[in-house]
């Protein structure tokens, strides 16, 4: 089968080729790929992190974000049938450590993830736990069920702690994730939504995704622009995508005093904090990591079917699998949002 795998342990070290059809063992399904999108994770991989070296043992099968149709079913499996349309949980949990017991699945203590500890979903088959597919609407556009994971953090970020209803909300950083989380506070009732990001091509898309107001950090004081449109009281809510310093920053400054801090991107390298503002200002705050299981799925798509989220904007290009190794090169460069990947026809 065709498939795109990290090859080497270097910055690059990607490339397609050929790999034995997977069979699934007790507990497993073979899924047949009909979409699967390139993100942050994977761009980490590629460029070979810290944090990922550690994770990573090469050769490994790429991809999380997948959707596909099941095929086969092993020994034991009985919630799933061939011809089922599902989506990947990329948290592969355990199910009897104490978070599984406590209902945290998503912080499993002995957590795994397709394309970093078990082959992934950039193949034209993929073998993964029964345990992490979520079964889609037969209907459900492939590009949208390839993109319900990380869709799944934004819906995750805004109905944490207060949610958003009736509050001002800030999303700081405007990849594909947080561009779905403006859409995603919009359709649960946000008051206000600024997004912040110096792309001007993402904050175009973040204004079409449903920003109130999109900021340059670069060009406008993000906190004094806060402040002025709340009347010196600050924003309810923050929404950290960035992981830089200046980020952090911006939120904690942008901040009310009671106000919520939500993180979610994950700082490449570690940074100096200033707790104080923290402490002074009472903020609470989340860390928020993959997507509660399942409820976020479950709110995800009643969004989804009630129309009140399109998360089909942000899919910006679509490669057959024997090109893929090109979506990286496309997301280095900023031309890409989010590169989707098929199966070759023929």
């Amino acid at each position: 089968m065709l498939a795109l795998a990290k090859i080497a342990p270097e910055e690059g070290g990607v490339a397609v080729g050929h790999y034995p059809e997977p069979s699934p063992g007790p507990g497993e399904v073979l899924i047949r790929m009909q979409a699967a999108g390139i993100c942050g994770t994977d761009m980490q991989i590629y460029k070979w992190a810290p944090r990922m070296r550690a994770r990573v043992q090469v050769p490994r099968i790429l991809g999380h974000e997948m959707a596909g149709h099941i095929h086969a079913v092993g020994e034991g499996v009985t919630r799933l049938k061939p011809g089922d349309f599902v989506s990947l949980e990329s948290h592969i949990f355990c199910g009897h450590c104490r978070q599984c017991r406590a209902g945290q699945a998503h912080v499993c203590q002995n957590l795994g993830y397709p394309g970093i500890s078990i082959d992934g979903g950039f193949a034209e088959w993929c073998v993964v736990p029964e345990q992490i597919c979520w079964v889609n609407p037969p209907d459900l556009d492939p590009y949208i069920a390839a993109m319900l994971e990380p869709y799944g953090i934004s819906v995750y970020a805004s109905a944490v702690g207060t949610g958003v209803a009736g509050q001002s909300v800030l999303v700081n950083g405007c990849g594909p994730i947080g561009m779905m989380n403006v859409a995603t506070a919009r359709a649960l009732g946000a008051a206000r939504v600024l997004a912040v990001d110096p792309n001007p091509k993402r904050r175009a898309m973040a204004a079409q995704m449903g920003a109130d107001r999109t900021l340059d950090p670069m060009e406008e004081d993000v906190a004094r622009v806060c402040l002025d449109m709340t009347g010196g009281y600050g924003i309810d809510v923050a929404i950290e995508y960035s992981g830089t310093p200046a980020g952090f920053e911006a939120c904690t400054t942008s901040l009310r005093k009671g106000g919520e801090f939500r993180l979610v991107g994950g700082p490449p390298e570690p940074h100096a904090v200033t707790f104080a503002q923290w402490i002074y200002k009472a903020v609470t705050v989340h860390a928020v990591h993959g997507r509660r299981l399942w409820g976020d799925w479950v709110l995800g798509q009643d969004l989804l079917a009630a129309g009140k989220v399109d998360i089909s904007p942000l899919v910006s290009h679509v490669l057959p699998l024997s090109e893929s190794a090109r979506g990286f090169d496309l997301i280095l460069a900023g031309e890409a949002l989010k590169p989707i990947l098929v199966p070759d026809r023929g």
